[in-house]
């Protein structure tokens, strides 16, 4: 099957063209299975042609059409992740999807471990920019059309949608962090070393996921907002090890005002 089977089987399932794609990372995919998602259409990943089902706990594996806070959505449950060893086209195929489907902006959100020793567990950054050493990057090879061949990427996350996030926050009376994310394929924990040498790059937070994503997003033509659920301090900082089960506890921990959060921004875009 190829990428177009994917998109065919899309288009004739898509009750609508969201106005904006919510993209829930480890431990915070609660709202997909919401009053509102249970309202709406699921399209578990597996019903799109070439889309395996995740492998990672915390990650649902279905996109879900519904009215979210007045507005058209879709919340995608999960992701792939290059550690999974599938291949950077398939990471990046769901961003391909939406754009041609005519969306037009995405919100990814992850788990993160927070380098900047002033944030905390459980904090929510807002992405400025990010630092992508994936070692690969999701748009070599031929270009696809009509994305130009070298993409800005001065700001891909849009400093819009940051003021946005930022003034729902104070509104709610939470404090968002604003920080750049650095993106590696995983899947081992970084070192100690590793993290002291991503904290002089100007580093706030690390994961494995969101950098592909946003670049193909922008390549799409879609506007991108980001949000890092900071899931644990990363290795060196307390004198702990890592766990995935940390990761999502923290991330649970977290889902009320992350979804206060979601909700008052969804509310707050423009028509």
């Amino acid at each position: 099957m190829t990428f177009s089977d994917a998109l065919t089987v899309l288009r004739a399932k898509a009750p609508f063209v969201p106005e904006l794609v919510m993209v829930l990372g480890s431990g915070l995919g609660a709202l997909a299975d919401g009053p509102e998602a249970k309202g709406g259409l699921s399209i578990p990943f597996t019903d799109l042609p070439g889309f395996p089902a995740p492998t990672v706990v915390g990650h649902g594996g279905k996109l879900v059409f519904c009215e979210f806070e007045g507005r058209k959505v879709a919340l995608q449950a999960g992701r792939f992740h290059f550690y999974e060893g599938h291949p950077m086209p398939l990471v990046v195929a769901p961003m391909r999807l939406y754009g041609r489907l005519g969306v037009r902006a995405v919100l990814l959100t992850n788990a993160a471990g927070a380098l900047n020793p002033g944030f905390g567990v459980g904090d929510l950054m807002a992405l400025t920019d990010h630092i992508n050493l994936f070692g690969t990057n999701p748009l070599i090879g031929p270009n696809v059309e009509p994305g130009p061949r070298f993409p800005d990427m001065t700001a891909i996350y849009d400093p819009a949608f940051r003021q946005q996030l930022l003034a729902c926050a104070r509104q709610l009376g939470q404090t968002l962090r604003e920080g750049v994310y650095l993106g590696l394929t995983g899947p081992s924990y970084e070192t100690p070393a590793e993290i002291r040498a991503f904290r002089t790059m100007g580093a706030d937070a690390v994961g494995m996921s969101t950098v592909p994503e946003a670049i193909v997003a922008r390549h799409e033509g879609m506007r991108v907002a980001g949000i890092s659920c900071l899931c644990n301090m990363a290795a060196g900082i307390l004198p702990q090890a890592l766990t995935h089960q940390e990761v999502l506890e923290a991330g649970a921990a977290a889902a009320g005002r992350f979804e206060s959060l979601i909700r008052a921004f969804v509310r707050d875009l423009p028509h």
